[in-house]
């Protein structure tokens, strides 16, 4: 008899919700003993043995999750043949359509909500290295079966001390990280949606597990940065910055990599270098622009965007970014403010001389066209006079957020 029998006895004994789910971690210590604990042949026969004193109502489903995951343990054990995360998937989905059926049709108690939270992360992890093995599909089809247990979770009507909605937000995350793999993030705002029609029945989440908060906001943030809704995006941001844990740095870093952007765009601000320098990544990616940005170099922010262009690419903000060269030229044509000893009337063409270098020449009108585009976005307070190709800048906070 496997170690594992043993595990899950206790578990169900103690109403230990957290060991329960350990048990169907195909990671655990006795994984081994049990893939050699059967055979194809005889494998339904001895889990049926193993657990024949559990309740005829939740029998069923338990055996199922059990010839499930005897079958992923074999595969990751015992089977040397090419494919093998291929079969261990379709062992994996056996299990979670097993324990879907456990709270659908036996009425599983909300505290063995911990299975249900392995049997999907497992789902996705190993569905990942199928379609990384060439068995294509994988991922999008664990995606429709954690979106079952979503229902499952959210549809509950028991009283909500012994709800399984208190599963909903740990289900919602999974399927935010699956779907922003799939590259799929509009499928996300099925779930908002989902969750927006059951507020009365759902309890806050402020209730829910931290982690659960910080995660859901996180990715709720980053849909709206994809979305160009920066005031949103940066409320939901840092709501997660605010609720992560001081030592999860990697978690720090994810939200500070949209947080940055949203704030450069919304408030016109950027990173101090005493948080950018706690984080190395972030200092690399960011420091670069930040530096072109505050000193209204326009060339060296054109070279710092193309030089980290892929990186930028990669993580989805390089449009955002791009906003800052706006800032750049707010902080460059700030510094022709101050060099004229701050006068009010200011010629295009000094504007046009500060814009320009050796190597670029930039027109009259272009520069127009600039500086009516910084006047219509607030970052600077004034009028151009045409005819007289004169700036005229406001007495008073010529370049609003700057102090002067």
């Amino acid at each position: 008899m496997s170690a594992l029998y043993k595990q899950f006895r206790l578990a169900l004994k103690t109403q230990n919700g957290h060991a329960l789910g350990a048990v169907f971690s195909p990671r655990n210590a006795d994984i081994s003993s049990f893939a050699f604990s059967t055979n194809h042949a005889n494998v339904r026969r001895d889990i049926e043995y193993e657990l024949s004193q559990l309740p005829a109502k939740s029998r069923p489903a338990w055996v199922e999750a059990f010839i499930g995951l005897w079958k992923v343990a074999y595969t990751l054990e015992r089977d040397e043949e090419p494919g093998a995360w291929a079969r261990a998937y379709e062992g994996q989905k056996e299990t979670m359509l097993a324990v879907v059926r456990g709270y659908q049709n036996a009425s599983w108690p909300h505290w063995t909500l911990p299975v249900m939270y392995t049997a999907c992360k497992y789902l996705r992890t190993i569905a990942m290295k199928a379609d990384e093995e060439g068995k294509t599909g994988c991922l999008e089809d664990a995606a429709r079966i954690v979106n079952r247990a979503f229902t499952v979770c959210i549809s509950d009507r028991a009283p909500l001390e012994e709800s399984r909605k208190w599963g909903t937000y740990y289900i919602v995350n999974l399927l935010f990280k699956t779907y922003f793999k799939l590259n799929a993030i509009t499928l996300s705002k099925n779930i908002l949606r989902a969750l927006a029609a059951t507020t009365a029945d759902m309890p806050p989440l402020s209730a829910f597990p931290k982690a659960h908060q910080v995660t859901f906001k996180y990715y709720v943030g980053v849909i709206y940065f994809l979305e160009e809704n920066y005031a949103l995006a940066g409320e939901n941001l840092m709501d997660a910055w605010k609720l992560c844990h001081p030592d999860a740095t990697r978690n720090q870093e994810l939200i500070l990599t949209y947080l940055i952007p949203t704030k450069l765009c919304t408030t016109h601000t950027l990173p101090t270098a005493a948080l950018l320098s706690r984080y190395p990544r972030l200092h690399a990616l960011f420091a670069p622009l930040c530096t072109t940005i505050k000193s209204g170099n326009l060339i060296a922010f054109d070279a710092a965007m193309a030089a980290g262009e892929q990186e930028f690419v990669k993580r989805r903000i390089f449009l955002t970014l791009e906003r800052g060269r706006e800032i750049a030229m707010r902080n460059l044509f700030r510094k022709v403010y101050l060099y004229c000893d701050k006068s009010t009337r200011i010629p295009v063409r000094t504007f046009q001389a500060a814009m320009g270098s050796g190597k670029v020449e930039v027109e009259g009108e272009e520069v127009e066209c600039l500086i009516a585009g910084l006047i219509y976005k607030g970052l600077v307070k004034g009028y151009i006079s045409r005819e007289k190709q004169m700036v005229v800048l406001s007495g008073t906070m010529a370049f609003p957020g700057t102090g002067v």
